[in-house]
């Protein structure tokens, strides 16, 4: 059975960091393509960042610069650090992972992003 599991999420200040970290049992995160989306209340969910089987990364517009997801294959794991937070960053964050030869796509539960002003 494959799990997601998203921690590291919580409470910061505004223009604070946090640094989030899915762990993944049940499937190889080398041989995905991973993303972490967000949904704020009210908002579509959006993928804000991702990185490929070769480690190439992209980013939402809205980050690139302050947010940088990497991957820890020995680990199996899949974390995204997130610097100078604002008024866009409160949201549900989730780790998400794409098989790129079946196209199966996983989700973890997601975890709470909360900055306060």
């Amino acid at each position: 059975q494959v799990q997601l599991v998203e921690s590291g999420g919580g409470l910061v200040q505004s223009g604070g960091s946090l640094r989030l970290s899915c762990g993944a049992s049940g499937l190889t995160i080398s041989k995905y393509h991973m993303h972490w989306f967000r949904q704020a209340q009210g908002n579509q969910r959006e993928c804000v960042a991702a990185i490929t089987p070769d480690f190439e990364t992209s980013y939402a517009n809205t980050v690139r610069g302050r947010f940088t997801i990497s991957r820890d294959n020995l680990k199996n794991t899949v974390d995204l650090q997130m610097n100078s937070l604002g008024p866009a960053a409160p949201a549900v964050y989730y780790c998400h992972a794409v098989d790129p030869i079946t196209t199966q796509l996983f989700w973890g539960q997601g975890t709470q992003v909360t900055v306060s002003t």
